[in-house]
């Protein structure tokens, strides 16, 4: 199950990195990143970042490295 979601959540990212400019046209400038990442551009730059994290995760689901990132990573501030 976990390539399933791995994959839709790959191709997510890669339509969200290459359709930028869709998602500012029908969702709208994001008032944070116009603010912090650059004038007229930040929107842009924020929608490419998400879709890069969703491709990243959905790569560590496919090669079933998901739950070693995350206790490699975060799990040392929450031992179990």
């Amino acid at each position: 199950m976990h390539y399933i979601i791995g994959i839709a959540l790959a191709a997510i990212g890669v339509v969200l990195v290459l359709k930028t400019e869709w998602f500012v046209q029908n969702f709208g400038h994001i008032a944070w990143a116009e603010e912090h990442l650059g004038a007229d551009g930040g929107s842009r730059l924020m929608y490419k970042i998400i879709g890069l994290i969703f491709i990243f995760i959905g790569f560590l689901l496919i090669t079933n490295m998901f739950q070693g990132f995350i206790m490699g990573t975060i799990g040392k501030i929450f031992p179990r």
